[in-house]
């Protein structure tokens, strides 16, 4: 029955993509900004549908069956097989806020016996769950002819292909805090090396996806959404990775890598700021997104916080030769907290937004956006750690210490709404994940 049974959006009637709560039951996307609800099975009799199209939808050939609301608790269950169709990239946003999990673990000024045995834990835990989501990834395009070209073009899912990235970035970080020993010469070369890979990669990311976006898509600002400061995230995070190992290099390897994490990170923030831009204006314009994307908004607190994290993490891992040239390393470091409590304020702002936005109107139903609450706001987090540090201010220390016990709380919501999204089929069901158009 989960075969020809189409599938169409709640009756409803919204008055636009992005206010009340009609419009945000809506499963199926919309391309204009004066689109509304329309069914599977209006497409599926069109003649000039391909049958690759309907395939791809999760759809079968027969329209005659009853359309049914993929938002009915009581809907067709699909096998496993179908569902994987639908496993997105969106995914790896779980590892990727589990390993900056990990990361703050490590990071916690009040220490207590067993935590860092804790945060170990989590970053092998982390490992795993990298593997099993890159494994099933895997499984989808095996399984789906073409979902791999179809997944990294759509105009949404393409978007969360950088998570993968991001992964990657907090588990190079966390493999420097709890798995390389301080003595071990070969370790350090090989961190050094994924360092320098890392870097390369996602640089072809930053250009080669926004140079896709730039020509093949046209997007309105109307629709403009955090996830497209995603693509240049990566490659900003070079500059947290630099701030993490270079203390841990040679002086001969520390320079070159702290000075491309510099330029990779003022490349990040640079890009980011110009999508801040445009971000307010559709803010201003449209008003908030629906209740189902503002999690999203917290996307916006990341960039500004993982670079004051990076600028004092590269600050105190500056080698002591680069006084041999003139430059005094208090003064570098004196800069750079006063640079990293400048861009603290303006995290600090975007994150009250997203906070307002998404208390005066909560989500109904789970998305994978909802790890936007943990990711970026860990982050936030531990730049203000590292700040309070700097600073050798006792009670902001004590602060970070109730911050992160929130961060926990929150990683431990999402994660079980995530469990049971996948259990009672509200996620990886057609309508449902990234792979549709729905803002």
């Amino acid at each position: 029955m989960a075969h020809n049974t189409p599938f169409r959006t709640r009756d409803s009637s919204p008055t636009g993509p992005f206010g009340d709560d009609a419009s945000a039951e809506r499963g199926w996307p919309e391309t204009s900004a004066t689109s509304h609800t329309r069914t599977l099975s209006d497409d599926v009799t069109r003649t000039n549908t391909p049958v690759s199209e309907k395939q791809h939808l999760g759809i079968e050939k027969d329209v005659g069956a009853h359309a049914i609301d993929i938002y009915d608790p009581n809907r067709p269950k699909l096998s496993i097989r179908e569902r994987l169709q639908h496993f997105t990239w969106a995914w790896y946003t779980l590892p990727m806020s589990t390993g900056g999990l990990s990361l703050l673990i490590f990071a916690q000024p009040n220490q207590f016996n067993g935590l860092k045995s804790i945060g170990l834990a989590v970053y092998i835990i982390n490992i795993i769950i990298f593997s099993l989501v890159t494994m099933t990834m895997i499984a989808r395009f095996f399984l789906h002819a073409g979902e791999l070209s179809r997944s990294i073009t759509h105009p949404r899912e393409g978007f969360f292909l950088p998570t993968f990235f991001l992964s990657l970035a907090t588990i190079i970080t966390s493999t420097q805090r709890y798995a390389i020993p301080e003595n071990n010469e070969t370790l350090k070369w090989a961190i050094q090396a994924a360092f320098w890979v890392y870097v390369a990669l996602t640089a072809l990311l930053a250009i080669g996806q926004y140079s896709y976006v730039f020509a093949a898509h046209s997007l309105s600002l109307q629709n403009f959404m955090p996830t497209l400061i995603l693509p240049i995230f990566p490659i900003m995070l070079s500059g947290t990775i630099a701030s993490v190992i270079a203390a841990t290099q040679p002086e001969i390897a520390a320079m070159p890598i702290l000075v491309a994490g510099l330029t990779c990170q003022g490349l990040g923030m640079s890009v980011a700021i110009l999508m801040y831009a445009h971000m307010i204006g559709r803010l201003i314009q449209s008003g908030l997104p629906n209740r189902e994307h503002r999690p999203g908004l917290f996307m916006c607190v990341g960039p500004p916080a993982f670079t004051a994290l990076a600028l004092i993490g590269m600050a105190n891992g500056v080698p002591d030769s680069v006084e041999d040239i003139s430059i005094d390393r208090t003064v570098i470091r004196t800069v750079a907290v006063l640079v990293a409590v400048s861009l603290w304020a303006l995290s600090f702002w975007w994150f009250g937004i997203a906070v307002v936005a998404v208390v005066s109107s909560p989500p109904k139903y789970f998305h994978l956006g909802w790890w936007a609450m943990v990711f970026p706001n860990t982050g936030f987090t531990l730049a203000t750690i590292s700040i309070a540090r700097e600073l050798a201010s006792g009670s902001l220390q004590w602060v970070t210490t109730g911050m992160s016990i929130c961060m926990v709380i929150i990683y431990v919501f999402v994660f079980v709404n995530h469990v049971r999204a996948v259990i009672v089929q509200d996620i990886m069901y057609p309508g449902r994940d990234e792979n549709v158009e729905d803002h």
